[in-house]
C-alpha cells in the first residue's frame, strides 16, 4: 500500500514539473521570437527597401561612352547597392511576355527607352534623399528622365515606423505577460506543497532552510524550460534562414547569442524571484489560512 501511494505522489511530482517546464519553455519560445523580430525589424525593413528601383531612361542618341560612364559613377555610389543595364529590346521582351502579346507588331516600332535600373541601399531609400540623387542624374544631358514611385517611398517609410513602434510596444507587454504567466506557474507549483512549508516551520525548519531547496528546483525547472525555448527557437530560426536566405537572420550572431543567454537568464532569474515570494507567503500564512 506504501509503495503504491509513493509511486502516486512521485507520479504527481513528474507531472508538476512537467506542467512548469512545459509552461516556462513555451512562454520564453514566444518571448524568445519576438525578441528575433526585434533584432530583424531592421533588417526586414531594409530587405523592403532595397527592392525599391529607380529607373534612368536614357536618350536615343545617348553614345555608349556616355552610359557606360554613367553606369560604372553609379555602380561606385556611395549610395547604389546595385545596378542594371536595361536595353529597350530586353524591355520590349519583358513587355510583351508581361501582357501576352507582342505590342510591337500593333506599333511597327519600338518605344521603349534604353533605361539604368538602380536599386539603393535602405538608409537611402527616403523622400529626400531620393529626390536630390535623381535631380543630380536628371542634369545630364544624355538622360530624358529619372522615374521612381515617390508614393511607395512615402508609404513604405511610413509603415516602417509605425510597424517599429508596435514591435516595440507589443515585445514590452509580452515581456510583462511573460513573467506573470512562469509567476502563476511557480505559484501553483508551490501552492500544492504549502502544507509541506507549514510542516517544516513547525518543526522548527528556519523560513532560509524551506525555501532554498524549492528556489533550486524551480531555478533547475526554469534553466531546463529555458534550454528547451532556446533550442526552439535555434530550430526556427534555421529553418526561416534556409527558408528565406536573402534576410541573412545569422548574419549577426553576437546579439543571437545575447538573445539566447538573456532568455536563460530570464527563465533562471524570473523562478527564482517567484519562487521566494511564493513561499515567502505561505511561510507567513497562519495554519488555519493553508485551507483556503
Amino acid at each position: 500500500m506504501s509503495k503504491s501511494f509513493e509511486r502516486y505522489q512521485k507520479r504527481r511530482l513528474i507531472s508538476s514539473y512537467f506542467s512548469v517546464i512545459l509552461s516556462i519553455s513555451l512562454v520564453l519560445f514566444l518571448l524568445g521570437m519576438l525578441g528575433l523580430l526585434v533584432i530583424n525589424t531592421k533588417k526586414l525593413a531594409d530587405h523592403f527597401k532595397e527592392q525599391v528601383a529607380v529607373s534612368i531612361f536614357l536618350k536615343d542618341d545617348a553614345k555608349k561612352v556616355e552610359i557606360d560612364q554613367l553606369q560604372k559613377g553609379l555602380a561606385l555610389a556611395e549610395y547604389t547597392k546595385s545596378v542594371e543595364f536595361v536595353s529597350k529590346e530586353a524591355a520590349a521582351e519583358a513587355q510583351s511576355a508581361e501582357i501576352g502579346e507582342d505590342f510591337m507588331k500593333f506599333l511597327g516600332s519600338n518605344p521603349l527607352q534604353n533605361s539604368i535600373d538602380v536599386r539603393l541601399k535602405a538608409d537611402y531609400v527616403d523622400a529626400v534623399k531620393l529626390e536630390e540623387i535623381a535631380t543630380e542624374i536628371a542634369a545630364k544631358d544624355f538622360v530624358d528622365e529619372v522615374s521612381y514611385d515617390r508614393p511607395l517611398i512615402t508609404l513604405l517609410n511610413d509603415n516602417i515606423r509605425r510597424l517599429s513602434f508596435w514591435i516595440l510596444l507589443v515585445s514590452a507587454a509580452f515581456t510583462i505577460i511573460a513573467v506573470l504567466l512562469i509567476n502563476s506557474s511557480i505559484r501553483l507549483s508551490i501552492y500544492s506543497k504549502r502544507f509541506i512549508i507549514k510542516t517544516m516551520q513547525m518543526v522548527g525548519a528556519t523560513k532560509q532552510f524551506i525555501r532554498r531547496p524549492f528556489i533550486w528546483t524551480s531555478v533547475k525547472l526554469g534553466m531546463i524550460g529555458a534550454v528547451i525555448a532556446v533550442i526552439a527557437m535555434g530550430i526556427c530560426l534555421y529553418y526561416f534562414n534556409e527558408r528565406f536566405p536573402e534576410l541573412n537572420l545569422m548574419q549577426d550572431p553576437t546579439w543571437l547569442v545575447l538573445l539566447f543567454i538573456g532568455i536563460f537568464l530570464m527563465g533562471a532569474i524570473i523562478s527564482w524571484i517567484s519562487t521566494y515570494f511564493a513561499a515567502q507567503r505561505f511561510l507567513n500564512l497562519r495554519t488555519d489560512d493553508l485551507y483556503y
